[in-house]
């Protein structure tokens, strides 16, 4: 009887364990529960908010805690179902020292610790990164691994761009504390003050922080801001060519055999 219980619940947990489609109940509670979690813990920031109401969001963050604290532990009961040729404790071992349950286990911790870590909200927010996890299945999983296949198999285009681009950040910073370096030392007094200019103008994000004065200036600028928009193009044009290849490429294949029978 407990045998069985602890392999529905190591079907429950486990996304590629699961027989269905999507994530188990059980983990679609759990992506529930963590997007809240983070949800409050962001909310704890604003002073407004918090005061007079510490004691309530301290209560919360407690039983959030608690609750990561069954699920670990739901985790570390079930792993022995991965056990394989070795023993039930080795498996569970496996599963202490695993990345996702370190992680696990400092989300826990973190709930558990706001008197030892006076801002410890950045640390709750990996919360989220347990959502990737639970994530592992079915359809996300093959996009994940598409975009992977994606950017490895461009990687030598992708790596020409960068090039390129860091080739025009050198040039551009370069051409402006030539020409604006005497006029606006603060800005472009160095070829490194003056690549800041050179990165957000490159990115099209423009802060309006630094800018140049003189005619020669502004058209160094007009010329890396043109150039700007065709290196986020092309990044993006081959990602997305690369993509789309192997998602055809999985349908092909998931195909060929229904075609036999």
């Amino acid at each position: 009887m407990i045998g069985r219980f602890r392999r529905a619940l190591h079907a429950q947990l486990e996304p590629p364990l699961w027989p269905g489609r999507g994530l188990s109940p059980l983990n679609a509670a759990l992506v529930v529960v963590i997007l809240i979690a983070t949800l409050a813990a962001i909310v704890e920031t604003e002073p407004t908010i918090m005061a007079g109401h510490r004691a309530t969001f301290r209560a919360i963050e407690y039983g959030f805690g608690t609750l990561f604290l069954l699920e670990y532990l739901a985790r570390l009961w079930t792993a022995a179902g991965n056990a394989g040729e070795g023993s039930a404790w080795r498996a569970r071992l496996r599963f202490i020292l695993s990345p996702w349950s370190l992680i696990d286990l400092l989300v826990v911790l973190v709930s558990f610790a706001p008197l030892v870590l006076a801002n410890g909200q950045m640390l709750r927010l990996l919360r989220l990164f347990r959502i990737l996890r639970l994530a592992k299945l079915g359809r996300m999983s093959s996009a994940m691994q598409h975009l992977v296949h994606a950017i490895a198999s461009r990687r030598l285009e992708l790596a020409l761009t960068g090039v390129i681009a860091t080739g025009l950040l050198i040039f551009g910073a370069t051409a402006l504390y030539w020409i604006e370096g005497r006029v606006q030392p603060d800005q472009f007094g160095s070829i490194p003050r003056a690549l800041w200019w050179a990165i957000v103008t490159l990115t099209t994000i423009g802060y309006g922080d630094a800018y140049p004065i003189t005619v020669g200036g502004k058209i160094v600028a007009a010329f890396v801001a043109i150039c700007g928009i065709g290196l986020i193009a092309m990044p993006t044009g081959i990602l997305a060519a690369a993509f789309s290849e192997a998602m055809q490429a999985s349908r092909n294949s998931r195909r060929r055999p229904q075609a036999k029978g």
